[in-house]
């Protein structure tokens, strides 16, 4: 019977996390917190699209981590990997929000902020970094082991959250990429790590739609929560996996401040279909600067020059 459970609870870790999602993006939109102004932003093309996208996905990953949780084996640990994928989520999502509506923009990067820190001034970036770096120590004593995992494990969730979001710089990237990273998890020969990817990637699957049709965003509340919950995911992976994994996240990361990866997936074919796949065309048109302001999510790509096909080029709306 606990054998047949496992299937069972993998299912409706995805059927819970894809329908909560839904029904969280539905009410979200129809009272969203703070206003919709608050959660609105302008794209390249003139629309409005709402970054309510991120809260909606956050809240469906967790609710089939749960379910998954409550249905799994009795002896599998499934209560506590589940509540260490729910906290691994509502840490980063929360403080990912917080960048979202109270960031400004001024600072990229762990060299921005941490420059910013130097000169003491603490941005909201910092503070998300901060945040999310005790949440992957929280959700890694929870998921348990030796002292030398739970470090492991903690860099795994802080720099799965972290990396995700670099990201979010298209229609749809950011999904696409967790899709990919969950395909590579689940191959790393663990059954607990990946039945675990189940909520989280069918939750961001769930409204992949509005990403792509540019209605929505994920934003670092949605980019941080999966990114977070796909790094909780792989503490179920032998130790040597997981700290090659880590290298290649922090290797990654650190590269991110140097190399742009959307000039490198464009330069690259297939990783350039791979892209596009699914997201609206865009006719050529000049390029329009638009100065950063309060809450500009074009902070996410460091650049104030937007393209026609960027999807993160934003603005919010006039006060």
């Amino acid at each position: 019977m606990s054998r047949a459970r496992g299937p069972i609870a993998v299912a409706a870790a995805g059927v819970t996390a894809a329908g909560a999602a839904r029904l969280a993006y539905s009410v979200l939109n129809q009272r969203p917190p703070g206003g919709a102004r608050t959660w609105s932003r302008t794209n390249h093309r003139g629309e409005a699209l709402t970054l309510l996208e991120g809260p909606a996905v956050a809240a469906g990953a967790i609710a089939g981590a749960l379910a998954q949780a409550g249905l799994g084996p009795a002896r599998s640990g499934r209560a506590r990997s589940g509540a260490a994928l729910a906290v691994a989520a509502a840490g980063a999502a929360a403080f990912g929000a917080y960048d979202d509506l109270a960031g400004s923009g001024d600072r990229r990067g762990f060299g921005g902020h941490l420059g910013a820190l130097r000169q003491g001034e603490v941005t909201t970036g910092a503070v998300k970094l901060g945040g999310i770096g005790v949440t992957g120590m929280l959700s890694a004593a929870l998921a348990g082991g030796s002292p030398v995992d739970v470090v492991i494990n903690a860099g795994l969730v802080a720099g799965g959250a972290n990396l995700l979001n670099l990201f979010d710089l298209r229609p749809g990237r950011a999904i696409k990429v967790a899709v990919a990273s969950g395909a590579l998890i689940a191959a790393g020969g663990s059954r607990s790590a990946g039945a675990s990817i189940a909520a989280p990637l069918a939750a961001g699957l769930a409204l992949l739609r509005e990403d792509l049709g540019e209605r929505a965003m994920l934003g670092d509340c949605g980019a941080n929560a999966l990114g977070a919950m796909l790094g909780a995911t792989a503490a179920g992976l032998p130790r040597p996996a997981r700290i090659a994994l880590l290298a290649g996240i922090t290797g990654l990361t650190a590269a991110s401040e140097k190399v742009s990866f959307t000039k490198v997936i464009e330069r690259t074919p297939a990783l350039r279909w791979l892209d596009m796949l699914g997201r609206r065309r865009t006719d050529p048109a000049p390029n329009v600067l638009i100065p950063a302001q309060r809450g500009d999510p074009a902070k996410f790509n460091g650049a104030a020059t937007l393209r026609p096909a960027d999807h993160t080029n934003l603005v919010p709306p006039e006060e």
